[in-house]
């Protein structure tokens, strides 16, 4: 069983009622389930990367608290835009102030802004552009094909990128999973940065298989292979960061095995969202964890949190209570 450290102590001491509560009982039923022997993906949406959630995220996929991750295109790019680039970042803390003329002379320097953060398109986009188009070209003109955390993965433990890094590389998340090995599901990675220039870079005629990055279908095969890999001996549970196709695309796996294949597979055996959605508007992301029962997701027992706030803040304390620290 976990000890609890002084941030840990001071989460079940203060936070008693409400949102705080909820972190709380979301917490202790996250460390219940892997102390039980079960596992746990997680899943990233938003800009979790930009806020830098590697600080708390990469020591728990050391510490064995994370089994699979689902992210979008941007969560995977953006932790290494940070691992090669972080000097190079700009913070803009009065982002709410900024004038249309403001952003169009964040544009004139090449700063991508995400909130109050910009992203430095030379040393962070450019710089991981070339790197990828390494392993691209590489894969394409030996007719392999990967999938887009696979190519991540090449990239990083290829060793060359090490003279950029600008944090301590233990801060990665990427990092820490590309060393596991850990198994990655990116659906929609074509929206992201990279994606637009792996398809810039089949337009140039750089690439000549468009297929040689692996697709979105293929990573819902793999996923369907993985949960039955992982959930033999044990529960899979699921803690959702935010909404989107991160958390909705492999959600659905366990409902896919039991309808449309008519396998028989374990329901999730635990599910946790931090959420800034409003239900009654309609929105998947928004939707409490009992709807979930009705598609076959989640079952009656399944042990259900939604924590309605601000993800950047909430995240990195339930890792912390997890880890003990």
């Amino acid at each position: 069983m976990q000890t609890n450290g002084t941030i840990s102590k001071f989460i079940k001491h203060h936070y008693r009622h409400f949102n705080a509560a909820a972190l709380v009982d979301a917490s202790e039923g996250y460390r219940k389930h892997i102390d039980q022997g079960g596992k746990m993906m997680i899943t990233l949406a938003g800009a979790m990367s930009t806020a830098e959630l590697g600080l708390s995220l990469a020591e728990m996929i050391r510490q064995d608290k994370v089994h699979l991750i689902s992210c979008t295109g941007a969560n995977l790019e953006e932790d290494v835009f940070n691992l090669v680039a972080h000097d190079h970042y700009v913070r803009v803390p009065n982002y709410r102030e900024l004038s249309p003329q403001d952003e169009q002379k964040l544009l004139d320097r090449h700063l991508n802004r995400v909130t109050d953060t910009c992203i430095p398109e030379a040393e962070a986009m450019r710089r991981m552009e070339q790197a990828m188009l390494d392993v691209w070209t590489a894969a394409d003109k030996s007719g392999k094909r990967y999938f887009p955390h696979e190519f991540f993965y090449q990239a990083l433990l290829s060793g060359k990128l090490e003279k950029f890094y600008q944090i301590d590389s233990k801060n990665s998340w990427l990092l820490a999973a590309a060393q596991k090995n850990l198994p990655m599901i990116v659906p929609g990675w074509e929206d992201a940065t990279l994606g637009n220039m792996y398809a810039a870079a089949v337009m140039r005629g750089d690439i000549k298989n468009v297929h040689t990055v692996r697709t979105g279908i293929e990573y819902m095969v793999s996923l369907a292979e993985t949960y039955q890999s992982l959930t033999k001996s044990s529960s899979l549970g699921m803690f959702q960061i935010g909404g989107g196709i991160a958390g909705d695309f492999p959600i659905c796996v366990v409902p896919m095995l039991h309808q449309d294949m008519g396998i028989e597979a374990k329901l999730w055996g635990y599910f946790c969202q931090i959420s800034d959605s409003t239900t009654s508007y309609g929105s998947y992301s928004g939707a409490v964890p009992n709807e979930k029962i009705t598609w076959g997701k989640l079952g009656i027992d399944t042990p259900k949190y939604i924590i309605e706030s601000d993800a950047t803040i909430v995240a990195p304390l339930v890792f912390s209570y997890v880890l003990g620290w």
